[in-house]
């Protein structure tokens, strides 16, 4: 399981991506079985913690995960992948934020994959803490359901299940409250989703 925390521009450049991976084993084998576990580029880890039932002198001279693994759940190990070896974010967000001074706000948001390898983009929900002068929104999604909470300012936007057919858009109007000053900056957008069956650092098992 790895989960990418990553900060992207607004032209969809990553800026900085790290990865916090981890591997849970279930073993169910009978006697004492010596197991070893080969990557095919195990030289992608900055930082790793292991079960203590690895050897480490084999992992330091050979990168292999050579171990009597315990019997039921376990984590093998877990490691820490930064920017310099990271593959593209598979989730991209086009979007055009706007205040004035009479109007209010404008909104534009367009979400869609990005080298996902096939793999469905699932349970995306997209958060957004709003300046303290925005006092409501009024918005239209062409998928899943958003809610703006008027005291703490956040705008949720739960889209679920991407179809890359038909990219989800959130757009409409921000309303200001009367004689605030015009926010300097836009919200910072905060994106979480889950794609099944694919490692973003592009690890991959040799062999067991």
């Amino acid at each position: 399981t790895e989960e990418v925390d990553a900060i992207i521009d607004k032209h969809g450049g990553t800026i900085t991506a790290e990865i916090q991976g981890k591997i849970d084993c279930c073993v169910k084998l009978s006697g004492m079985p010596d197991l070893t576990l080969t990557f095919v580029n195990a030289r992608i880890f900055d930082d790793v913690s292991f079960h203590p039932c690895v050897r480490l002198k084999r992992w330091e001279s050979e990168r292999l995960l050579s171990f009597v693994p315990p019997d039921g759940n376990f984590r093998l190990f877990s490691y820490h992948v930064s920017s310099q070896s990271v593959v593209a974010i598979p989730l991209y967000v086009r979007h055009n934020i706007s205040f004035r001074e009479v109007g209010g706000g404008r909104l534009d948001i367009t979400v869609g994959p990005k080298q996902t390898m096939g793999r469905v983009v699932e349970n995306v929900t997209l958060d957004m803490a709003m300046h303290k002068s925005v006092m409501n929104c009024n918005l239209s999604v062409t998928q899943g359901k958003h809610s703006f909470d008027p005291v703490t300012k956040v705008l949720t936007w739960e889209i679920g299940r991407i179809d890359p057919s038909k990219l989800p858009n959130i757009r409409g109007n921000l309303s200001l409250q009367s004689g605030a000053t015009v926010p300097d900056s836009n919200p910072v957008i905060n994106v979480q989703f889950q794609i099944s069956q694919m490692a973003i650092s592009g690890l991959k098992v040799n062999r067991l």
